[in-house]
């Protein structure tokens, strides 16, 4: 029973961190997560129990749930997913031992505790690891408060995509970015930049020219479909260590963009593929011009949850 306990508890708070931290994890590995942190009980009643009762065995016992549950893309990915794991602990922790000390007095412990404060200043160690505890403690709390902050403000900023062209249809994850300004400098339309790296094997020949090397077909030696010529856009931009380049920019036939629940009809504006990966976490694969969300618009019938 204990140590189902123990595989409950950190499987839920891997879901908490999960929740703070706005990612997507399946049950399967959440579950492998918190049954990688519950074997510190199992492996207790073993002759490995000197080993695993150890803080460092509990460290690499959390990096391995971490890993596990969420994954590995990049170092700060994973380290945030650590500590967030850690704050949630600690939240969950002292709420619970918090509300077991104002439920249940203990005469005696408050006794012991007068007894230390008549006779001297309490044991040195405790007063060392307050000391030097407290200000790592609330550095740590208010470091990972501000980064789970800035993942709602972005997760705010997350619009669902649903790009149709030529009788493919691609549902992606959008960030509306204010600093995306690029027009196409004839027709005045919005550029969007849709990134299919995860999409290679399963997109269209052509959208997948498109975005591998789209100079080929700036410079003429390639060639796309002809119920394509009238589709593209050759637009100049501005990019940090270039001053102008060429992107190739096509005319899909609707753009709908979601929301919080309301979705925006795009008519008029113009998607850019590339194979480059826009979000290092993966956490979006299209940058939306914030124009594309002025268009028609009306409520959707889904539910949200919170």
């Amino acid at each position: 029973m204990i140590w189902a306990l123990n595989l409950f508890f950190d499987s839920l708070l891997l879901y908490l961190t999960a929740i703070f931290l706005k990612r997507e994890i399946k049950l399967a590995r959440l579950f492998a997560g918190g049954f990688i942190g519950s074997l510190i009980i199992l492996l207790s009643f073993t002759p490995l129990n000197v080993y695993t009762s150890h803080p460092i065995s509990k460290f690499l016992f959390s990096i391995m749930m971490v890993l596990i549950a969420f994954g590995y893309k990049r170092l700060t990915f994973f380290f945030k997913a650590l500590m967030t794991l850690y704050v949630s602990t600690f939240l969950i922790g002292g709420a619970l031992m918090g509300t077991h000390y104002f439920i249940q007095y203990d005469s005696e412990l408050t006794t012991r505790v007068l007894m230390t404060s008549v006779k001297g200043f309490g044991d040195p160690i405790s007063w060392l690891f307050v000391f030097i505890g407290f200000p790592v403690a609330w550095h740590f709390s208010r470091k990972n408060i501000e980064s789970m902050e800035m993942t709602k403000i972005q997760f705010d900023q997350i619009v669902k995509v649903t790009v149709k062209i030529d009788n493919e249809t691609l549902t992606l994850k959008g960030l509306v970015d204010s600093g995306n300004q690029l027009y196409d400098p004839l027709s005045k339309l919005p550029v969007m930049f849709v990134s299919i790296k995860n999409q290679l094997d399963t997109i269209h020949e052509s959208i997948r020219k498109l975005a591998e090397d789209p100079d080929v077909l700036i410079n003429g030696s390639g060639e796309l479909p002809e119920e394509w010529q009238n589709r593209l856009r050759i637009i100049p931009t501005r990019v940090i260590g270039q001053e102008h380049q060429l992107i190739i920019a096509v005319k899909p036939e609707s753009i709908l963009i979601e929301h919080n629940g309301t979705q925006y009809l795009c008519e008029k504006g113009l998607v850019s593929f590339t194979i480059k990966q826009l979000s290092s976490e993966d956490a979006f694969q299209c940058i939306v011009h914030p124009k594309m969300l002025t268009g028609q618009k009306h409520q959707t019938d889904t539910v949200k949850v919170s």
